[in-house]
């Protein structure tokens, strides 16, 4: 009598865990409908350059920006405007949801844009402005990995006025910053316009 007491509970917990689960991903997926895809769309690729793509970006980078717009840690004043209201009342589990729903999406496509010097930036860096190669977090296709974002196919303004607040350490990131602030407007431009078309 009691194994079948004992049963009847543990199915039920796991009843129980399943719809509060699905309620999440449903949660997830209504918000993306409502909200993320007014700005970055409903697949993850956005129509204008003031919002990044996020179609094919890295989950584990989506759920850290998430979480920093959350608690207000991400400052930036793009950051301030758009996304800490959104993202004030997102749980670990919606957020890791959106992640992943973005996450499984086919990338933006690049542009045909050319920029040679943009790629040389990326994959050889300039060791005479102790800029190193930018391949070496983002990879040899800048496709991003675990905390480093995907930077192939995105728009290229987005790509310039991000590497542009690292550099002026309006966006709060070390690494970034000690990269980036020594990179001129042109050389910021043409990495911007190489990754964009990637």
């Amino acid at each position: 009598m009691k194994a079948k007491a004992v049963y009847a509970a543990i199915a039920a917990l796991a009843l129980t865990t399943g719809i509060a689960q699905g309620a999440d991903k449903s949660a997830a997926l209504d918000l993306i409908r409502r909200e993320c895809s007014t700005c970055h769309g409903a697949r993850g690729v956005s129509v204008s350059p003031m919002f990044p793509n996020l179609a094919g970006q890295q989950p584990g980078y989506l759920e850290a920006q998430l979480k920093a717009f959350r608690d207000r840690s991400r400052a930036d004043p793009h950051a301030q405007a758009f996304m800490w209201g959104m993202a004030a009342q997102l749980t670990d589990s919606v957020i890791s949801d959106i992640a992943a729903f973005f996450a499984s999406q086919p990338p933006a496509p690049g542009t045909a844009a050319e920029a040679a010097e943009g790629r040389k930036i990326f994959e050889e860096g300039i060791a005479t402005q102790h800029v190193p190669a930018c391949q070496s977090c983002h990879g040899l296709k800048a496709v991003g990995a675990g905390p480093f974002p995907r930077l192939a196919g995105q728009h290229r303004s987005y790509l310039e006025r991000q590497l542009e607040a690292f550099a002026a350490n309006l966006r709060a990131n070390e690494i970034m910053h000690e990269n980036s602030k020594n990179l001129t407007a042109l050389q910021i431009s043409q990495v911007a316009a190489f990754l964009s078309s990637q």
